[in-house]
């Protein structure tokens, strides 16, 4: 007669062959038995003294470009309409949307550039707003990635591979370091909606290989924050308590049988969505936040779904300790129309996210806020398509491309790493996406090398089997 595996673990608990069994079993058991507890791994992190306590990602989809908004090149204006010389270029692929020009174009940035801040860091004037807390902001300009299309390129920066199914950032981060909050997630997803652009999928914000409970939790705008949270009609809070207790009862009966995480796991779910409620009304109502605070995001601040009102929502949700904040704001990708179209987003994004910084601050929460700002790779130096005397698009570049952070103990004022002046290759300071990833685990407390959890028979982490921190960000 076969026997199921859950039949054969049973009766092996029974011999002798039990005690080290239920030793293993154990194991799963002590880290699962209270629901909402703590990452098993907390009570080891963090490694050392933590300079931020949470993080609001403002993830910009879609490869803004850095020559047109932070990184200032005088010289492809003075060469605009020229052949990249090959020297420059060096063999690097191109992608199919541009490597069969019989023409590739220099073309300069139709944007003015200033300098702002004690500082005197450069921005365009498409981003007024961002250019007045430049003296908050760390600024790398030599960020670099192996990715040169955007379903690979996004995926790296989320979650340290390009191929998807490994755990997020948000994810490992959860994993780590537990929540502090019992009544909202710990790793909360907020995206901009009625964009367009290259899809967002939900492995982007996943736990990958990681207990489910570690993934993110997506916030959408409108009635419904949280689908299927809200009771059916009918049904009250206290008959919903009721029917919860009893369920839990009988998990914990069958947990008893069969010490299974993934029983535990289910039991806290529950309970958190149970949470979820009362708390997803109350941080999403904006009515009780001051008027002035409200008008500083921007016009767009009151329509829900926004990326104003998402920038709003996520420093609320910081306010109640949730530790990872994800947003997703795409249509980046200009490969043609770009002087509109890059106008267009930062109309959508400067202000916010400018406001956002500074809402910190006037709250004390920035030291330990970090935030950060940035997509998946850059753009071209050169046109893609046909350029004319107004139009241009710019297609990836994967060698080059700016972000930025502040907060949560970078060190503000400053820009890192040089390109040359084509702004096609980095000259100084380069710093891979593996790299970032071991720099932010570092500020909070986290020793990226130590942080791994064993799948298959290997020891897994964030940064692969690469990254190194970067002490030129820290404050």
């Amino acid at each position: 007669m076969q026997m199921s595996r859950r039949e054969c673990l049973n009766r092996l608990a029974l011999g002798l062959g039990g005690i080290a069994l239920a030793d293993l079993l154990g194991r799963d058991a002590a880290a699962a038995t209270v629901p909402l507890s703590p990452s098993s791994l907390s009570a080891d992190l963090p490694h050392f003294a933590p300079k931020a306590k949470r993080i609001i990602y403002l993830f910009q989809s879609g490869g803004p470009s850095q020559l047109d908004l932070y990184d200032y090149k005088p010289l492809l204006n003075q060469r605009h309409g020229e052949q990249l010389p090959d020297s420059v270029r060096g063999g690097q692929r191109l992608t199919g949307m541009s490597g069969n020009q019989s023409s590739i174009p220099i073309a300069g940035s139709p944007f003015k550039f200033s300098q702002y801040g004690r500082s005197g860091a450069w921005f365009s004037d498409l981003l007024p707003h961002t250019a007045k807390i430049a003296d908050d902001l760390c600024i790398i300009r030599s960020m670099h990635t192996e990715s040169i299309n955007h379903g690979p390129g996004v995926t790296f920066m989320q979650t340290g591979s390009q191929i998807p199914g490994r755990p997020s950032f948000g994810a490992w981060l959860d994993y780590g370091l537990g929540s502090a909050n019992q009544n909202l997630p710990s790793f909360v997803v907020l995206i901009t909606k009625d964009k367009k652009g290259q899809p967002l999928m939900s492995h982007l914000w996943g736990a990958g290989f990681l207990p489910a409970k570690h993934q993110g939790v997506r916030f959408r705008s409108g009635a419904d924050p949280v689908l299927y949270l809200n009771n059916p009609a009918g049904v009250s809070p206290e008959n919903r308590r009721l029917a919860l207790d009893r369920l839990r009862e009988l998990h914990e009966h069958q947990f008893a049988g069969t010490p299974d995480a993934e029983i535990s796991a289910r039991i806290a779910n529950y309970e958190m969505a149970f949470n979820l409620q009362t708390s997803v009304p109350e941080v999403t109502d904006l009515s009780g936040e001051p008027a002035h605070v409200v008008d500083s995001y921007g016009p767009d601040a009151r329509t829900p779904g926004t990326f104003a009102a998402n920038c709003l929502l996520a420093r609320r949700l910081a306010e109640r300790g949730v530790k990872f904040i994800q947003l997703y704001h795409q249509d980046w990708d200009h490969h043609g129309g770009l002087p509109g179209g890059i106008k267009r987003e930062c109309q959508q994004t400067d202000q916010p996210a400018a406001a956002l910084v500074a809402d910190l601050k006037a709250r004390g929460m920035l030291d330990d806020t970090l935030v950060v700002w940035g997509g998946e790779f850059g753009r071209t130096n050169y046109c893609q398509g046909q350029m004319t005397a107004t139009n241009f698009g710019r297609d990836h570049h994967p060698r080059c491309f700016s972000l930025w952070m502040a907060g949560g103990g970078v060190k503000p004022g400053v820009t890192y790493g040089e390109t040359d002046d084509y702004g096609y290759n980095i000259t100084k300071d380069p710093v891979h996406i593996h790299d970032l990833h071991a720099t932010l685990l570092h500020l909070f407390g986290i020793d990226h090398e130590r942080l791994t959890y064993k799948f298959q028979g290997r020891r897994y982490r964030l940064t692969d089997v690469f990254g190194k921190v970067v002490p030129g960000l820290l404050a």
